[in-house]
């Protein structure tokens, strides 16, 4: 049976499941459309956007390590369903850690990468590493014989 998809979901996705279960938190499952990165090269740079829509600047920590740029973020919402006016049907708001991890280089230092923070961006610029000359330079040939 065909089911028709709208954006890469399933138009009846877990429809039900809010009524048949409604104590399991749904936010966690949507954690994988978090993230979601661009990247563009300049003749210099490579410049990276990445959404993080509903974190505070202090709620995002940058980590550069054996050539690894990490990003991590974690927002905390309250979990507290003994709501005066109600509880809650469904909820759909994030509330977890999510991370992502890019190789950038064992050159790239902390001070290369220039970050900002704006209207749930994160951007950021990396220097591109120069090619190794030596092999521009010269090719090595091995003779075949025969």
């Amino acid at each position: 049976m065909m089911v028709p998809s709208i954006w890469g979901k399933n138009l009846f996705d877990s429809f039900m499941d809010d009524f048949a279960y409604p104590e399991v938190d749904k936010a966690a499952k949507h954690a994988n459309n978090l993230m979601k990165t661009d990247v563009k090269e300049t003749d210099t740079t490579y410049e990276v956007d990445i959404d993080l829509p509903g974190f505070k600047k202090d709620e995002i920590k940058m980590q550069l390590q054996d050539g690894y740029l990490t990003i991590a973020a974690q927002r905390n919402v309250e979990k507290d369903d003994k709501n005066k006016d109600g509880k809650y049907i469904r909820r759909e708001r994030f509330s977890g850690s999510v991370s992502r991890s890019f190789y950038v280089g064992e050159d790239v230092k902390q001070e290369d990468i220039h970050a900002k923070y704006e209207n749930g961006i994160l951007s950021f610029t990396l220097p591109k590493q120069e090619q190794r000359k030596a092999i521009e330079e010269k090719n090595h040939y091995i003779a075949i014989e025969g």
